[in-house]
């Protein structure tokens, strides 16, 4: 990519090559997406009280939910500290943070310190994650950074489908404190490589840090992703444990955005959301993470479900969605100039919306190739939407708000998948559970007692665990029956909600392509 000169951000007068530079960015933005999803394979490991903690299905739901909930709540503090600090200072805080609580939670002995290390780990990617974007947006030349971009989109969509192929891999081998264990080396590495290659890129002017402002983003973030997530734990959304945190944190939000608009140092300029691009990309971005989480979460029971996949296997077949993403990630800039951002956006999205639809004809006898071939499209489209949607959202954003620009950014993905899977397990939970409750259970001569059959109705791997144990076929195909029919709901909502992206993309992405600055506007951006 060629040398970039800096001097203008930071006053350094260095230049350093772009290429090492966005290697270490996409590294470390690759790690806070592979932990996201490299847990889901560890959690029956954790549940198991002779080779993990013994965690309760509560426990185990916030073993994984403490860190979407930090993770999301303070990712426009992380925003606003890398544009005060600088994004290379951030960056090393971010991975000191990462790394140290990887270790705790490596050798945690109780559940409650395994979620404690988990939030501080969030704590640690909200600071990553929008320091990761800001140094593509300002070291790299105009004319290169969509293809920046690409590699740093690629790297988030890799992140999440490799996971369940390394925890499986690390599970077959190693004690269960190995799936967080292994960031500790990676972030070294990371560290290593921040320090020697990514300059120093300040503002000339030190943003002021809008410490109310941050207050309330975090708190009002939390409140909303703590109902969603008791959502889908099976809250009625009308109880106390999900109406009132979304209610007090839709009410803290509305407060920072009123208040951002009148600071003098906003976290978020929402003036940003005046350009239809930057609005309407936040809305594709937020939608077509929803979809991809929510999808992928009823995939992974399937593929070790009906299908009785081990773990590494299933992760193995959803090598195909990485693959996918790679490829499309690489692909999008070509095709943004052939077809235009706004048409490339949609043929990704609607590719996303057909496999999702797909899945309703699958049954426990589908060929494992045509799944893979079915994720590797899924993937292929979501490669196809981050790029030029990033690219567009990025594009007015001026250096010295590139960190809460990215801030928005990450919110939406990060929000987004919080939102699919409480989607997708809410629905997948109705749904399995009206189909077991009216299905006529096998009692094998009475060996299936009433607590038993309360669990079989209530959770399809409790139901075949009995089958395995009690040595009933039929209850384990009675709960893949009704698991399949909640699939297919949970699907079809899926690509309903795709569709819906796909008329967002097509409507709210007609931006024109950039026109040359004039070189007074050139001396005002720099």
């Amino acid at each position: 990519m060629g040398e970039v000169r800096v001097s203008d951000v930071s006053g350094a007068g260095t230049s350093r090559s772009s290429w090492p530079v966005l290697l270490v960015v996409v590294c470390a933005q690759t790690l806070i997406w592979l932990d996201t999803s490299v847990l889901n394979i560890a959690v029956t490991t954790l549940a198991d009280p002779a080779d993990g903690l013994g965690a309760t299905p509560a426990e185990l739901e916030w073993v994984a939910s403490a860190y979407t909930l930090v993770f999301a709540g303070a990712l426009f503090a992380g925003g606003a500290l890398a544009d005060r600090f600088g994004p290379r200072t951030t960056l090393l805080a971010g991975l000191a943070l990462f790394g140290a609580a990887s270790g705790a939670g490596a050798f945690a002995d109780s559940p409650g310190w395994l979620i404690a290390a988990r939030a501080v780990m969030g704590a640690g990617s909200a600071l990553l994650m929008p320091a990761t974007l800001s140094v593509i947006v300002q070291t790299t030349p105009e004319e290169r950074r969509t293809r920046a971009i690409a590699i740093w989109s690629s790297s988030s969509g890799l992140g999440v489908a490799v996971g369940p192929v390394v925890g499986g891999a690390l599970l077959s081998n190693f004690w269960w404190g190995s799936v967080f264990l292994v960031n500790v080396p990676i972030v070294v590495l990371c560290m290593a490589g921040v320090a020697a290659v990514v300059p120093e890129l300040r503002a000339p002017r030190r943003r002021q840090l809008d410490l109310p402002g941050m207050a309330l983003s975090v708190l009002g973030l939390g409140g909303v992703v703590y109902g969603i997530i008791e959502l889908g734990n099976g809250r009625t959304w009308y109880g106390p444990h999900v109406l009132l945190p979304l209610v007090l944190g839709g009410g803290l939000l509305a407060a920072f955005v009123t208040g951002q608009r009148t600071s003098p140092a906003p976290s978020l300029d929402v003036r940003l959301f005046r350009q239809p691009g930057f609005a309407a990309g936040s809305v594709v971005l937020l939608i077509s993470f929803m979809a991809l989480a929510g999808h992928l979460f009823y995939a992974a029971f399937y593929l070790q479900g009906p299908r009785g996949l081990s773990p590494a296997d299933a992760g193995t077949v959803m090598i195909a969605a990485a693959i996918g993403i790679v490829l499309g990630s690489q692909a999008s800039p070509a095709m943004s100039r052939w077809l235009t951002a706004r048409w490339t956006v949609a043929a990704g999205v609607l590719a996303t919306a057909v496999t999702y639809i797909a899945y309703a004809w699958l049954d426990g006898g589908t060929p494992i190739w045509f799944v893979a071939a079915l994720l590797w499209i899924q993937g292929f489209g979501m490669g196809l939407v981050g790029t030029p949607v990033t690219a567009v959202m990025m594009r007015g954003v001026p250096p010295q708000l590139a960190g809460a620009g990215s801030a928005v950014n990450s919110v939406t993905r990060q929000v987004g998948g919080t939102l699919g899977v409480a989607m997708a397990g809410s629905i997948l939970s109705g749904v399995y559970r009206a189909r077991m409750s009216d299905a006529e259970l096998p009692s094998g001569g009475g060996r299936l007692s009433a607590a038993a059959e309360e669990q079989a109705r209530t959770s399809a791997e409790a139901a075949r665990s009995l089958a395995g144990s009690l040595r009933l076929p039929e209850l384990a195909t009675t709960a893949d029956r009704a698991f399949l029919d909640a699939m297919y709901a949970a699907t079809l909502s899926i690509a309903a909600l795709a569709l819906v992206g796909f008329a967002v993309s097509v409507v709210g992405l007609r931006t024109r392509a950039a026109e040359p600055q004039s070189a007074p506007a050139k001396a005002e951006s720099a």
